[in-house]
């Protein structure tokens, strides 16, 4: 859908990264609560270096999406209770290439979290890494063409038939086909579990941004407030936000003229079995 718009080290996007940030210690879901908080909340801190790195000056937030580096959004990924996606996500955070690049630019990020074994790229040899050039390819084409890419974005059909092109499990869910307590239940669930991702399509006018369809993947859910955190990939039009779950799901449950008229909806992304 067009936008409108020391510790082991992984090489991403032409630059050696921390899976963690250095000297960051993962809190025990177990150990003792404040402690817990005070780790985390350094963590927020230490990854804002990677999330605000796009440097553009974005839209303002309408006042029910809540700000990552806000004050209330740190309060709540100190208190979420799944966020297992978000620091692989971070450390692969992008900005989409063309207005039309949010789905390729979510696909790369969540395949470059997982560590699917990846294309060479010229520029880095001998590293390799998945890019918003190199995803596509004829295999794509069959699913999407780039030229019609290029003018028109991509559906969520086509996010689930990317993926399925490289060794991963991809669940595309349409919102008309599911409900906001299966998607809760479901994306939450993911989003604590390591090596699994989800990636959303919805209608940016129906959480009160500027304005048409789009597509990022969730990094966090709290609970507590009961909102996702989305990693938007149009970095330069918006900051990463939290949004409430019910607002999400009507947002996703909105028609895409471009997908015959189908809800738009949440792909559920893991490491395929071994066989």
């Amino acid at each position: 859908m067009i936008e409108d718009d020391g510790p082991a080290q992984v090489w991403r996007g032409g630059m050696v990264i921390h899976a963690r940030p250095s000297g960051i210690v993962a809190p025990s879901r177990t150990g003792d609560d404040a402690m817990s908080k005070h780790f985390v909340h350094v963590a927020v801190v230490a990854l804002g270096l990677f999330v605000t790195s796009a440097g553009a000056e974005t839209l303002k937030l309408p006042d029910n999406l809540t700000g990552f580096s806000s004050d209330a959004g740190e309060n709540y990924f100190v208190e979420s209770d799944a966020r297992e996606a978000y620091f692989p996500l971070a450390s692969n955070f992008l900005t989409q290439k063309t207005q039309s690049y949010c789905g390729v630019a979510s696909i790369v990020m969540v395949l470059n979290a997982l560590n699917v074994p990846a294309p060479s790229v010229p520029e880095f040899e001998p590293y390799r890494t998945f890019t918003q050039d190199n995803i596509l390819d004829e295999r794509t084409d069959v699913i999407l063409a780039r030229d019609v890419l290029a003018k028109k974005g991509m559906t969520l059909d086509q996010i689930g038939g990317i993926l399925a092109t490289q060794p991963v499990k991809a669940e595309v869910r349409h919102a008309a086909d599911s409900s906001v307590e299966e998607f809760r239940k479901l994306a939450s669930s993911y989003l604590g579990q390591p090596n699994h991702f989800v990636i959303v399509n919805y209608l940016r006018k129906a959480i009160g941004q500027e304005k048409g369809g789009h597509i990022s993947p969730l990094a966090a859910y709290d609970g507590k407030a009961d909102r996702f955190l989305i990693l938007d990939v149009a970095r330069y039009k918006y900051p990463p936000v939290w949004v409430k779950a019910s607002e999400l799901f009507d947002a996703m449950n909105t028609q895409d003229s471009d997908n015959e008229n189908k809800t738009r909806g949440f792909v559920l992304v893991s490491a395929a079995s071994v066989q």
